[in-house]
């Protein structure tokens, strides 16, 4: 008597495994990289759904065409303004969610790999663009007697500090920062959960201090920089009160005025900084948390002033490059031996 196959699992229960299982428990993801996969698939689903008449509930690998996924794409760029990356990003999402059925649904291999087929979207990468060192000091300020002035005053100056990316920043615990003298760091959890201690200046540690002053009841385990309703600050929340700043420093730094400021901006700001004042590129992947120096290396692209003095060091065509003589008593030298 032969035993009925086993019947391959739902799409429903394919899209479950693989959030519950792989990503959450095998892979062991951040919580940020789940969320962004789960925005992600809902999108997908929510798209899917109006594309083909049928629930999520109701759907199976066979629906995931390339042609359906492509029509996805498109609809990210062109309805809801998506740039190349996030559509990119979105599309990896799905490509993971596929390998990972195509080891649970072995009768779907044929359907899987077309929809693999589908090519990320090459793209012209941008140069970075920062702040000079002045105009850093702007969007810093001097602050005022006001909580929200000297939470941003803090808030500004340890990102410039650190070069910290905006998730890391708001994840920062009081607990996280050491103000000991001499001794003054502040520790970060950056992507993956790769964790790295950054030294801090006198001046930042003297903020914080002041900062905490200001705040009693911050407790180790509190975040360090709150809103008004002693929640965490948001992503959100940090870019607007960041353009507001950038707004306030055109006073006293009109070259602002034009510029788009994000807190990634902050974080391209220091590291040109650090090259700029001679660090070495391998030291400033380790202050960023880059996982491969590969990454801090556009920013040696991103500093025309570095190139300059290269230039600098070339002879121009037009100029007549004068022959070297050694001095008559090394020409002595070398001829008595």
């Amino acid at each position: 008597m032969n035993r009925r196959s086993k019947a391959p699992p739902s799409f429903a229960a394919l899209v479950q495994a693989w959030f519950a299982e792989y990503l959450t428990h095998q892979r062991a993801l951040s919580s940020h990289t789940i969320a962004a996969y789960r925005d992600s698939f809902v999108l997908f689903l929510e798209f899917a759904e109006v594309h083909l008449g049928k629930s999520p509930a109701k759907m199976t690998l066979a629906d995931m065409t390339p042609e359906l996924i492509m029509a996805f794409l498109e609809h990210l760029e062109r309805q809801r303004h998506n740039c190349i990356r996030s559509r990119n990003a979105r599309l990896a999402a799905l490509r993971s969610f596929l390998k990972f059925a195509a080891h649970r649904d072995v009768a779907s291999l044929h359907v899987i790999e077309r929809a693999l087929s589908v090519p990320v979207k090459r793209f012209e990468r941008p140069m970075f663009s920062y702040l000079s060192r002045e105009e850093m000091l702007a969007v810093i300020g001097n602050p005022d007697a006001s909580w929200l002035s000297q939470r941003d005053h803090a808030l500004f100056l340890l990102m410039y500090n650190t070069g910290a990316r905006v998730s890391e920043i708001i994840g920062v615990k009081v607990g996280d920062v050491v103000l000991d003298e001499g001794s003054a760091c502040a520790h970060l959890c950056g992507k993956g959960r790769k964790q790295r201690s950054v030294p801090l200046w006198r001046s930042t540690a003297k903020v914080i201090r002041a900062w905490l002053k200001v705040n009693p009841e911050l407790q180790p385990t509190s975040p360090l920089f709150t809103n008004r309703n002693g929640h965490a600050m948001t992503r959100a929340n940090v870019a607007l009160r960041l353009t507001l700043a950038a707004g306030n420093a055109t006073e006293t730094c009109p070259s602002i005025a034009e510029r788009h400021i994000s807190p990634h901006t902050i974080r391209h700001a220091t590291a040109m900084h650090l090259l700029q004042a001679g660090v070495d590129i391998s030291v400033i992947a380790l202050w960023l948390g880059h996982e491969s120096p590969v990454t801090t290396h556009h920013y040696i692209e991103a500093d025309l002033n570095m190139k300059e003095r290269a230039l600098a060091r070339l002879h121009e065509p037009q100029t007549r490059i004068q022959r070297y003589r050694a001095p008559e008593s090394l020409i002595n030298f070398l001829k008595a031996l």
